[in-house]
């Protein structure tokens, strides 16, 4: 049975990018276009790992990590930070709330790869 792969980004190109990245690796994919979505969905869901953009509408990537951490289900689910936002302060952050990684946009489908697949094989 594949790995499930949650995809939470407003963009729906950038969904579709890593959509098809990770779909062509063998992964399964789950799509939301923002954290409060995604955390609805990640309620009805077993997910191997979140990816998720900083700056969205209703949730942001921060929120929706910490959601996550507090939810008994998702605790240990990794979580990618795929994002435009490089400062280290923005990371800082993203690490308080509990992000495995972080990916800066735009991205190579080879390196996304090589990342998921050292963070869930």
């Amino acid at each position: 049975m594949p790995k499930t792969v949650m995809i939470v980004d407003d963009s729906v190109s950038i969904r579709q990018m890593v959509s098809h990245t990770l779909k062509g690796a063998g992964y399964a994919v789950v799509e939301a276009p923002d954290g409060q979505s995604a955390l609805d969905k990640a309620r009805q869901s077993a997910l191997d790992l979140v990816v998720t953009d900083i700056n969205m509408p209703r949730m942001d990537g921060i929120a929706l990590t910490k959601a996550l951490r507090a939810d008994a289900r998702h605790r240990r689910t990794p979580v990618l930070v795929l994002t435009t936002e490089a400062s280290d302060d923005m990371k800082s952050k993203g690490k308080a709330a509990g992000a495995t990684g972080w990916l800066v946009k735009p991205f190579e489908p080879a390196k996304l790869l090589q990342v998921v697949q050292k963070v869930i094989g």
